[in-house]
C-alpha cells in the first residue's frame, strides 16, 4: 500500500462509497424494477446523523450508525407505505420530493448547520486504531462494500431473490406463484436506503465534515447514472458503474476547462452523452459485457440427496373441488363474463373452450383470484375463495400458467420453476443474506428439477429461459405450476405453440397427473388436444355458457358446431 499514491486510494474510497449506493440502486431498479431518484438524500441521513450525535453528543460513530440506519430504515418505510401499492410514476416522483425536502431542511435548520454543514466530525478508530487518513478508511470502506456485495449476491440466490426477480416482470405472474408483491418491494426499497445511509456515514467520516450538496437531486440523478453505464441489473454492475463514472470525471474537470478556455460543470453534459450511447450500444451496461467474455460457470448441482418438500393433501376422489356459481364480470358497460357456473370435481380434467372472445381467459381470471368477481361466487374445497388474492388462490392449492408466457428471461430455468415452490419454503430475507438458508434451498432446487424431469424438460434445467422456444417456455410454465404442487391446475392455452409430439408428451404428463389425483381446468383451442384429453366441457359463447357436456355430446351439439365453423362436418 506504501507504493500506491495518495490519490489513488482517494479515488477507491469514492468509488467504494459510491458503489454502496449503487448497489441498492441494483437490487431496486435493475432487479425489481423501481425507480429511485431520491438515493442521495438516505445518503445524507447517515452522514448528517453521524455528524450531529458525535459533534454535539460526543456519541460513538458506530452507535450513530445503528442509529443512522434505524432512522433511515424507519423513513424508508414511511415512505414505501404511501407509494409502494401505486404503480408507474409515483414512486420516482415522490423520491425526488423526498430529496428535494430533505435537502432543503439541510440548508435551513440550523441545528444542522444550513448550508456550511457541520465540521469537527471526529475520526473513525476501531479496535483502538484511528481511521484518520485515506489509507485506513479504504480497508473499512472496501470491506464494507465487499460485504455488502457478497450479502446481496446471496439474496438474490435464494428464495426472496426469486421473489424480488419476479417484481420486474409485474405483479400478476409473481402473485399467482404466492408472492406477497408489496412485501418484497418494501424489503429492496428498505435494504437499498440502507446501503445508502450507510454510505453516508463512511462519507461522513471520511470527509471530517458535511453540507448539503453532496446530498441533493443532482447527486441521485448521477447514482442512476452510474447503475445504467455500469449494468443496472448486476451487482459487479455497481462497481463498474461507480468506477467508470468517478474516473471519467475526475479526467473530464481536468480535460475539458482547457478544451474549453473556462471553467464550469461541463462534465454532466457529457455524462448525458455517454448515457444515451451506453443505451444506444450495451444497454446492458459495462458489467455484462465484460462477464460475457469471462468464463460462465454453472451452478452447482448440490441438492442430489435433499429431503422432499411437503406435499399437501389431496381431496377425495369425486369430491366438489372448484365450485363457479353465476359469476359475472363487467367492465363499465361491457359484460364480459355474464353469469357463468361449472365446477371441477376431484381427479378429472375440465376443458374451457370457445371462440375468440368468449371470456374464457377472463373466466380464468376470476377463478384464480387475479381479476375480482363483479357478482356471483367462487368456492374452492369447500370454503368460500372470492374476493381473495391471487396468493391466497395459491396458498389453498390452486396453481396457473398464462395465455401469454410468463417468466424472468434473464433467470434459469430451474431458477424460473423454483419459483413455483415459494409457499412450499419459509426462508426471510435475513437468513437468505447470510446464507443460513442453503439446507432449504436445496430441497426447493431439487423439486423443481424434479417437475422439469416430469414435464421432459431435465435438458434445459441450466438453460436462460429466455432463449427458449415458445414451446419449451411454455412447458416450463407448466413445471413451475407443478412445483406449487397444486389440487387444482390451472392451464390458458398450455399446447399452443407446441409441435405433435411435444402435445402427445404433454398430455401423457397431464394424464399422469389426473391418475395421481390431480385435478385440472383448462383453456384451449386445440380441438384434437381437448377432445382426447377431457372428461368434461364447458363451452363458452360471448361471456355466457353455451353448454356443458362430455367430449362426445359437446362435438355433436349442432350449437357448438355453429360456433365452430371448423367443426362443421
Amino acid at each position: 500500500m506504501i507504493l500506491i499514491p495518495e490519490f489513488w486510494f482517494t479515488q477507491l474510497n469514492y468509488i467504494g462509497l459510491y458503489a454502496l449506493v449503487v448497489m441498492g440502486l441494483v437490487l431496486l431498479t435493475g432487479v425489481a424494477g423501481l425507480t429511485s431518484f431520491g438515493q442521495a438524500g438516505f445518503v445524507g441521513v447517515g452522514a448528517y446523523t453521524t455528524a450531529v450525535l458525535t459533534t454535539q453528543l460526543a456519541a460513538s460513530p458506530w452507535l450513530a450508525l445503528l442509529l443512522g440506519v434505524g432512522i433511515t430504515a424507519l423513513a424508508a418505510v414511511v415512505l414505501g407505505l404511501l407509494t409502494l401499492r401505486m404503480s408507474g410514476h409515483y414512486l420516482p416522483l415522490a423520491t425526488i420530493a423526498w430529496c428535494l425536502a430533505l435537502n432543503f431542511s439541510m440548508m435551513n435548520m440550523s441545528t444542522l448547520g444550513k448550508s456550511d454543514g457541520i465540521l469537527g466530525i471526529p475520526a473513525l478508530e476501531l479496535f483502538g486504531m484511528s481511521l484518520m487518513d485515506s489509507r485506513a478508511m479504504f480497508c473499512l470502506i472496501w470491506a464494507l462494500a465487499l460485504g455488502a456485495a457478497w450479502l446481496l449476491a446471496n439474496l438474490l440466490d435464494s428464495r426472496p431473490g426469486r421473489a424480488i426477480r419476479a417484481l420486474n416482470g409485474g405483479v400478476t405472474m409473481a402473485e399467482a406463484m404466492g408472492v406477497s408483491t408489496f412485501r418484497y418491494k418494501m424489503v429492496v426499497f428498505v435494504v437499498a436506503a440502507v446501503l445508502a445511509a450507510v454510505s453516508g456515514w463512511l462519507f461522513a467520516h471520511l470527509q471530517r465534515t458535511v453540507n448539503p450538496s453532496p446530498f441533493g437531486i443532482k447527486l441521485g440523478i448521477e447514482y442512476l447514472f452510474m447503475a445504467v453505464i455500469g449494468g443496472a441489473g448486476s451487482i459487479g454492475g455497481a462497481f463498474a458503474g461507480a468506477a467508470a463514472f468517478k474516473l471519467t470525471e475526475h479526467q473530464l474537470q481536468g480535460v475539458l476547462p482547457k478544451l474549453l478556455g473556462e471553467g464550469g460543470n461541463y462534465e454532466m453534459i457529457v455524462f448525458g452523452v455517454l448515457l444515451l450511447a451506453v443505451l444506444r450500444y450495451l444497454p446492458q451496461g459495462l458489467w455484462p459485457e465484460l462477464a460475457r467474455r469471462l468464463p460462465q460457470r454453472r451452478r452447482k448441482r448440490d441438492w442430489e440427496g435433499a429431503a422432499a418438500l411437503p406435499q399437501r393433501a389431496k381431496p377425495a376422489p369425486g369430491s366438489a373441488l372448484l365450485e363457479v356459481r353465476a359469476v359475472r364480470k363487467q367492465f363499465g358497460g361491457l359484460v364480459a363474463v355474464n353469469d357463468v357456473s361449472f365446477e371441477v370435481r376431484a381427479g378429472e380434467i375440465v376443458g374451457l373452450i370457445g371462440p375468440n372472445g368468449a371470456g374464457k381467459s377472463t373466466t380464468f381470471n376470476l377463478v384464480s383470484g387475479v381479476l375480482p368477481l363483479t357478482a356471483g361466487e367462487v368456492r374452492f374445497a369447500g370454503e368460500r375463495v372470492s374476493g381473495l388474492p391471487s396468493r391466497e388462490m395459491a396458498r389453498r392449492g390452486m396453481a396457473r400458467t398464462f395465455q401469454h408466457v410468463k417468466m424472468m428471461a434473464d433467470m434459469t430455468v430451474l431458477e424460473n420453476v423454483a419459483l413455483g415452490a415459494h409457499l412450499r419454503a419459509d426462508s426471510g430475507s435475513l437468513r437468505a443474506m447470510a446464507r443460513l438458508d442453503r439446507g432449504e434451498e436445496r430441497r426447493v432446487l431439487r423439486e423443481a428439477e424434479r417437475q422439469l424431469a416430469r414435464i421432459g424438460m431435465a435438458a434445459h434445467v441450466h438453460e436462460r429461459a429466455g432463449n427458449l422456444a415458445m414451446g419449451p417456455q411454455r412447458l416450463m410454465e407448466i413445471a413451475r405450476a407443478l412445483c406449487a404442487d397444486p389440487s387444482l391446475l390451472l392451464l390458458d392455452e398450455p399446447a399452443a405453440g407446441l409441435r405433435l409430439k411435444e402435445k402427445q408428451a404433454l398430455a401423457a404428463v397431464l394424464r399422469q397427473l389426473k391418475a395421481e389425483g390431480m385435478s385440472l381446468l383448462l383453456v384451449e383451442h386445440d380441438m384434437d388436444f381437448v377432445m382426447n384429453l377431457t372428461d368434461r366441457i364447458v363451452v363458452m359463447e360471448f361471456g355466457t355458457r353455451l353448454i356443458e357436456g362430455t367430449p362426445a355430446e359437446v362435438q355433436a351439439s349442432p350449437a357448438v358446431r355453429a360456433a365452430y365453423l371448423g367443426m362443421e362436418h
